[in-house]
């Protein structure tokens, strides 16, 4: 479908004509319709599959229809990260281009200039505000900000945002919403704990899911059985065979992070780190150096598996596999957006079975397993079978063995067991 058939602003097409918007996708298609009837609504589907001009372009279009306040904040979009919050936001200008509507995003991490500009954005009343929870709470404490009218709430990467300790502070921030208002709930997956967010704050809402924590089809998905010690030595290989010009590498730790790049600097990979000791400023630098092409590799925590608004990034490699199989989908839906092919490689060590297993469970098939160059020498076996579960201790006569409350308990009663030893002893000579 195309969206002249479910738009009918003029601005609105002509701003969507010029970002070579034509064709929805099909969560925008699903969801726009929704959007407009003023239905509230709960949406799932894969990264990468257009969700942020699903809930921008029917609010955008909404506003410019009018009937709605001047002055005052119209519609809050609630994002996880600085990154994604940015990321909203150049959306949303590139859509509004031609139409008399305002944003601004609201993020920590900034100088006292940036956080004077958003205040004044917040009192003068942006149409549409896009930020992140404690930011907007810092705001809101402050007193000078009304949001008794807005019309539209949005929770963009819910899962994440509830993943990362947000959900009082969500919470919070509707007590300053009106009753009356439209709220959409959009996210990658579907856990239990956003069904529950989801009866809370949701009215009669629409669902829309679609490919629920599934990795999109086009990209090619491997995994690599080796050691620890062969993973640096297989990343170079693979970098030597297929030199990378976008390529983005996940590893569990900032000193992991940085160790990485080290060495591919070592070897004259265009390299940069991310990882949360960077402060907002490098942060910027490094995307924007990313998508000119300055650089060829970003070595990252989980903090960019969401966020980043790349197209054509062609490899993601898990070096370390993620604790939480859900982290996956995301992490490899950096690549192959917007209907593009991408691949997806995952160092497996012989500690990550389990979690390679639930990778597999939650994708409801395994990932195709690859072969290590035969220089590297003998891998793992893997198997894919989940291990048999411990038999956990059963009690007799329903009584507990003694457990130690603390440590000093532990002390003492080691204390008492060697002074009866140590009386045993002297019995005994």
């Amino acid at each position: 479908m195309r969206f002249e058939d479910i738009l009918t602003n003029d601005s609105v097409l002509d701003g969507l004509y010029d970002m070579h918007f034509d064709n929805c996708t099909p969560i925008q298609e699903a969801a726009i319709p929704v959007v407009m009837e003023g239905r509230d609504l709960l949406a799932c589907a894969q990264t990468g599959t257009g969700k942020t001009a699903a809930y921008l372009l029917p609010v955008i279009h909404e506003l410019v229809e009018g009937g709605y306040p001047e002055d005052q904040v119209n519609c809050v979009i609630m994002a996880p990260t600085r990154e994604l919050a940015q990321q909203i936001d150049r959306q949303l200008q590139g859509f509004s281009y031609f139409m008399p509507v305002s944003g601004c995003a609201i993020y920590g991490g900034t100088d006292g200039y940036t956080y004077e500009q958003q205040r004044k954005s917040l009192k003068a009343g942006a149409d549409i505000i896009i930020a992140t929870p404690g930011r907007l709470i810092s705001h809101l404490n402050m007193g000078y900000v009304d949001l008794s009218k807005v019309s539209f709430f949005i929770l963009d990467e819910a899962d994440r945002m509830l993943d990362m300790g947000f959900a009082e502070d969500i919470l919070q921030i509707i007590s300053h919403l009106p009753e009356e208002r439209q709220t959409l709930l959009f996210s990658a997956t579907m856990p239990p704990k956003i069904q529950q967010l989801a009866k809370k704050i949701l009215r009669d809402p629409v669902e829309i899911k679609l490919a629920v924590s599934k990795p999109a089809e086009k990209i090619e998905q491997r995994a690599y059985i080796c050691y620890e010690t062969q993973k640096l030595p297989l990343l170079k290989k693979l970098f030597k065979e297929e030199p990378p010009s976008r390529a983005i590498i996940f590893s569990s730790s900032k000193i992991k992070v940085k160790q990485l790049a080290r060495e591919l600097r070592g070897n004259s990979y265009k390299v940069a780190e991310m990882h949360s000791d960077l402060d907002q400023i490098k942060r910027d630098d490094v995307i924007l150096d990313f998508k000119a092409g300055k650089i060829n590799v970003i070595v990252a925590t989980d903090i960019l598996s969401r966020g980043i608004d790349i197209d054509d990034i062609e490899i993601v490699i898990n070096y370390d596999v993620p604790h939480d199989p859900e982290d996956y989908i995301h992490r490899i839906g950096r690549t192959a957006r917007a209907d593009r092919d991408g691949k997806a490689s995952t160092f497996v060590s012989e500690l990550d079975f389990g979690k390679l297993r639930q990778i597999e469970r939650l994708l409801e098939k395994e990932v195709p397993k690859a072969e290590l160059p035969e220089e590297m020498g003998k891998t793992p076996i893997y198997n894919k079978e989940a291990p048999a579960r411990k038999k956990h201790w059963k009690p007799r006569n329903g009584k507990k063995p003694q457990q130690f409350s603390n440590k000093k308990q532990s002390f003492n009663h080691k204390k008492k067991t060697n002074r009866n030893i140590n009386k045993n002893t002297s019995q005994d000579n």
